[in-house]
């Protein structure tokens, strides 16, 4: 399959200025993969050492001496390439997080070797050795599950593709277009953007083996609960995944997670599922200017799962043969599940492979109520969203919002055709508010970063 970060990995590789590579992701998201497709591409000898299975190999780290530890690693796996024509890859280095320290030795004296670093749990190592890690001698890149455009190319579905990325503010979509492109959403919102789902369901597989690989990949994940062991109760920490699950699009009340499980407990539960890269946390934030992240609060947050898969292995959304279709899920399902998959798209628009996005969300406390469902930082301004998971719904809290903080531009994603409009309406305060609208289908979403929206001046 095509990976999107694909390309970003071979041009880090030809950057005369490249140095260590190391990939954040969570498990099963592609990056083993991705790095030796990188070098069989690129022809280069695949130096692959892993911590977990062999820990003894992080000896060969013990030398100061980047070319003595290449030189020790080449002859234990008999590896016969120079270094320029190799690529070292440090699979699973959590396990031995001391090595992190010391891959700026090989930024340093032997740049001519491409090294990359990866790990399933790597956030808790990079957590512990904040205070040692070699600041400017390395680089983080991010890998997350595929989005929207990379499943329709694994599909064969080129020429939808291109429609959808041509496609800018103000133009019409035509019937055909917005009908097959909801027809693959829809299918995509099933399959979720896993790597090993997406390539069964490319091939041919039934709606009961994608969700059994599915709920493999979640056994996967609760797998990894036992390696937290000391840090937190495992027990706990399922009862917050699945109250993450069921709160898909609102706060996260800590209260909430389940009978005798303290207020501490539960938080510091919730922000291990996201350091293991297994949710996201979607702080608040007043949003009075920008950067967002000035102005957030981490005591409100919202969370979201890694993928939509989880979301259905989670709920045991039905499965036989065919996936059932979407309008005959449950209300709450649908609307759980556009929550879900909007939040994993625009955190992916508001990113980059080098750049990890970041969403948050608003809401008034105290006195009348408000909310905006999610807000990000999009080309130099800040963006409100709204979710619906059908077609219709009100947006009272929307004028309000945009009202209060003189945004020029606001974005909502339902099942409509899209459209551009300026909106002049009242508040529910009597207070007249001006802006743009931007109404997409939640298929465009993920194309988010590419439209042309114009300056803040220039949207009204």
């Amino acid at each position: 399959m095509k990976r999107a970060v694909y390309g970003d990995l071979k041009a880090w590789l030809t950057d005369t200025r490249r140095k260590p590579l190391i990939l954040r992701g969570a498990r099963q998201v592609g990056k083993t993969w991705l790095v030796r497709e990188l070098a069989r591409e690129r022809g280069l000898a695949l130096l692959e050492i892993n911590f977990e299975r062999d820990p003894l190999q992080a000896r060969a780290f013990d030398a100061p001496d980047p070319r003595r530890i290449f030189s020790d690693l080449a002859l234990k796996m008999d590896h016969r390439a120079a270094p320029e024509d190799s690529l070292l890859f440090i699979d699973e280095i959590q396990a031995a997080p001391e090595v992190l320290a010391r891959l700026r030795w090989f930024a340093e004296e032997m740049p001519e070797l491409p090294v990359v670093a990866a790990g399933s749990l790597l956030e808790f190592a990079l957590a512990e050795f904040a205070h040692s890690m070699p600041v400017g001698r390395v680089s983080y890149a991010y890998v997350e599950p595929l989005g929207f455009p990379e499943y329709l190319e694994a599909h064969d579905q080129e020429p939808l593709l291109e429609r959808l990325r041509g496609w800018q503010p103000g133009e019409e979509i035509s019937p055909t277009v917005h009908d097959k492109a909801w027809e693959w959403f829809d299918r995509y919102q099933m399959v979720g953007g896993m790597p090993a789902v997406v390539a069964a369901d490319a091939q041919g597989a039934d709606a009961k083996t994608c969700r059994d690989i599915q709920r493999d990949l979640l056994h996967t994940y609760q797998d990894d609960f036992s390696k937290y062991a000391g840090r937190i109760d495992t027990r706990v920490l399922r009862q917050v995944l699945l109250r993450v699950v069921a709160s898909l699009g609102e706060k996260f009340v800590y209260s909430s997670v389940g009978e005798g499980v303290k207020l501490d407990s539960a938080r510091r539960s919730l922000e291990m599922l996201a350091a293991a890269r297994l949710c996201k946390l979607i702080p608040h934030t007043a949003a009075n200017g920008l950067p967002l992240a000035a102005e957030k609060n981490d005591r409100l947050r919202k969370a979201a799962l890694l993928d939509v898969g989880l979301a259905h292995a989670l709920w045991n959304t039905p499965a036989l043969t065919h996936f059932p279709r979407w309008e005959n899920l449950a209300p709450g399902i649908r609307g759980g599940l556009s929550e879900q998959i909007a939040a994993q798209q625009l955190h992916l628009a508001s990113g980059g492979f080098t750049r990890e996005g970041q969403l948050f969300h608003w809401r008034r406390e105290g006195g009348r109520s408000g909310e905006i469902d999610y807000l990000l930082e999009l080309h130099g301004m800040i963006l409100p969203v709204e979710v619906k998971s059908g077609a219709a719904g009100a947006m009272k809290s929307l004028h309000q919002f945009m009202h209060d903080k003189q945004l020029p531009l606001a974005l909502r994603l339902d099942r409509n055709p899209p459209s551009l409009q300026v909106m002049a309406v009242s508040t529910t305060q009597g207070q007249a508010v001006r802006y743009s609208l931007l109404n997409l289908p939640h298929y465009l979403c993920a194309f988010l970063g590419e439209m042309d929206l114009g300056s803040p001046s220039q949207i009204l």
